[in-house]
């Protein structure tokens, strides 16, 4: 997947959790998780970002490091919502196959550039 691809792809994805984000209930857990999908799910286009323009393999292969990890939670907190009942499963689903597709793709690259250094 080319590298613009993928920007525009986490990107879409950070907007699309602060949007299902917006619908969680204003109980304290909903609270709670809005905080954490909306800075998990940022986090991930960010720090991509970041990534993309490393100065360094070693740099790159550290900041993809991270971005896999907030994949990976966002993951979490979008089954936990789901566990939770605290949304419909389908606002949840379509997140849930993307954030389990993004850390795929970005496990599979953290590898590839480890095997390049």
């Amino acid at each position: 997947m080319p590298n613009d691809d993928l920007k525009i792809r986490t990107k879409s994805f950070a907007h699309r959790c602060v949007k299902m984000a917006s619908a969680l209930p204003n109980s304290t857990l909903g609270k709670h998780i809005k905080g954490q999908i909306i800075r998990c799910a940022t986090s991930v286009a960010a720090n991509y970002r970041a990534a993309s323009v490393a100065q360094s393999k070693p740099s790159f292969i550290a900041i993809l490091s991270i971005v896999v990890e907030e994949s990976d939670e966002a993951l979490f907190w979008l089954e936990f919502i789901l566990e939770e009942n605290l949304l419909n499963e389908s606002k949840i689903s379509p997140l849930l196959k993307e954030a389990d597709e993004l850390t795929a793709i970005l496990v599979a690259a953290r590898k590839t550039a480890r095997r390049r250094k």
